[in-house]
């Protein structure tokens, strides 16, 4: 899903639009490996700042270096939310709301 914007070349890996009981929208950053921490945390915040309408879900493979580049991130990915997997997968298998944004390890 494109950012908005005439000339913008970056864009959500994907997004969920729902409708019930209102309208909301989720829009999803997969990252199979992440290398650095910083960088990403810094890539996620520029994209949300440019688009910033509904919440963000960050969906991370389940591995040993990514929990490892997760946790030596400590709260600099708080902003995205206060939801873990379980939480977040609950709300969006019912296709409710997830009322927030956060962190999704699969």
């Amino acid at each position: 899903m494109p950012l908005p914007g005439e000339r913008e070349l970056r864009a959500w890996d994907a997004e969920i639009l729902g409708g019930h009981p209102s309208q909301w929208r989720a829009r999803i950053e997969a990252e199979t490996r992440i290398s650095d921490g910083q960088a990403l945390e810094r890539r996620l915040g520029l994209k949300f700042r440019d688009d910033p309408g509904g919440q963000l879900i960050l969906l991370v493979s389940d591995t040993r270096t990514n929990r490892r580049a997760l946790a030596s991130i400590g709260t600099g990915l708080d902003w995205l939310g206060p939801h873990g997997t379980r939480e977040m997968m609950a709300a969006l298998s019912a296709g409710r709301d997830p009322g927030g944004g956060g962190i999704v390890i699969l």
